[in-house]
């Protein structure tokens, strides 16, 4: 379990224990409230994707918060949504796995496959127990997100068509699964995908038991907070418009439900003369995502007193700990004109992938993760 600070605000913390080493800080009612939100307003069930955040502190708190299925990708995290409770769905949205790995996933009762070949399909065999679902991976040509998952996996409409077909006619209980890219905020890329979903399963011929909506919903990282309901509210209604009978609907957030809930504290190690600032983590640890995605713009500087710096920001060069030259950020910090050697940095919105990915490299990386008080739990 992480260790749990007296205080509900990462400033304090830092204040008081002037950690040289970066430290995560977990917000368990943040992660909860996000949790409820999804619940409340999606239209219809709402799997967690394993891979963002795996850690067991996000999954109980999932599961306390009326989370019940888990979007899977390996059986180490079948494992782990196994160890979190009993009679938890598991969905196997990875559609390439090795006949090891299909033998793991029957044995661990998967409720739901993924395919985007028919050799895919071959390896499930034929359905174990009434209702076993396999979802043909849909790619299209939609723009929307930061960057687009149809290069990897998926099938254009026709050819999905004809694997659908062959999902029903094997026994399967049919669905169509899609995602629209990671960071993605507009509501139209869900539209132009469930519109596309209905021909193609009128095509195969084929009333499909569900639609999964896939992931990519934007977690808030620069400007204003992405509008997950006007996100929730065009995919049902799209739904509604686009098929005879709508089909049940799924979704997997993953960056979306579990971002929030952290925030990333770190220190400055350097100031060179040139105004390049060196942290004491980087793009081999908790800010590996910064060259994909772009900057996190939501960050604070603190003395190391925990008093804010409030100088006007400029940019600055940042580098990581590492003695790797590579390890620079992609992007300039705009940090306050008055920042100074020994200063803390947090990073908000800082829970998904940071952690999943992160190496310790150079004996580098984020060493601590710390769950923040609930206000009022303690003084």
């Amino acid at each position: 379990m992480y260790p749990q600070a007296s205080h509900s605000d990462p400033a304090l913390y830092l204040a008081r224990t002037r950690p040289d080493h970066p430290v995560m800080f977990f917000d368990p009612a943040r992660l909860g409230a996000t949790a409820r939100r999804f619940l409340r307003g999606f239209p219809g069930m709402v799997t967690y994707a394993v891979k963002a955040n795996p850690s067991r502190e996000v999954l109980d708190n999932l599961v306390a918060s009326g989370v019940r299925g888990f979007d899977v990708a390996s059986p180490a995290e079948i494992a782990l949504v196994r160890d979190a409770g009993a009679g938890l769905d598991l969905h196997y949205n990875n559609p390439v796995r090795s006949r090891g790995e299909v033998a793991e996933g029957v044995r661990a009762g998967v409720a739901s496959w993924s395919v985007d070949c028919l050799s895919e399909l071959d390896k499930l065999g034929a359905p174990r127990v009434a209702g076993e679902e396999v979802a043909v991976r849909l790619a299209l040509p939609v723009k929307g997100a930061h960057y687009d998952f149809g290069e990897k996996f998926g099938l254009a409409p026709a050819p999905a068509a004809a694997l659908l077909a062959e999902v029903a006619r094997r026994g399967f209980q049919p669905a169509i699964c899609f995602h629209p890219g990671t960071q993605c905020a507009d509501p139209e890329a869900w539209a132009a995908y469930i519109g596309a979903a209905a021909d193609v399963a009128r095509q195969a011929g084929v009333r499909l038991a569900r639609l999964n909506v896939g992931g990519g919903f934007a977690s808030h990282r620069d400007g204003a907070a992405p509008d997950l309901e006007a996100i929730f509210a065009r995919i049902g209604g799209m739904a509604d418009a686009a098929f005879d009978v709508p089909p049940g609907l799924v979704c997997e957030p993953g960056r979306a439900m579990v971002a929030e809930s952290f925030t990333l504290g770190l220190r400055i190690k350097a100031i060179r003369g040139d105004g390049s600032v060196f942290l004491n983590d980087g793009l081999y640890g908790g800010l590996a995502e910064l060259r994909d995605i772009g900057p996190n713009t939501r960050l604070r500087v603190l003395a190391p007193d925990g008093q804010p710096r409030e100088a006007a920001p400029c940019p600055r060069v940042g580098f990581g700990p590492t003695c790797d030259s590579l390890d620079r950020l992609p992007e300039p910090l705009n940090l306050p004109g008055d920042v100074q050697e020994g200063d803390f940095v947090l990073i908000e919105g800082m829970g998904a992938y940071s952690l999943a990915i992160a190496t310790r490299f150079n004996g580098y990386g984020v060493g601590e993760v710390v769950t923040l008080a609930t206000p009022g739990a303690q003084g």
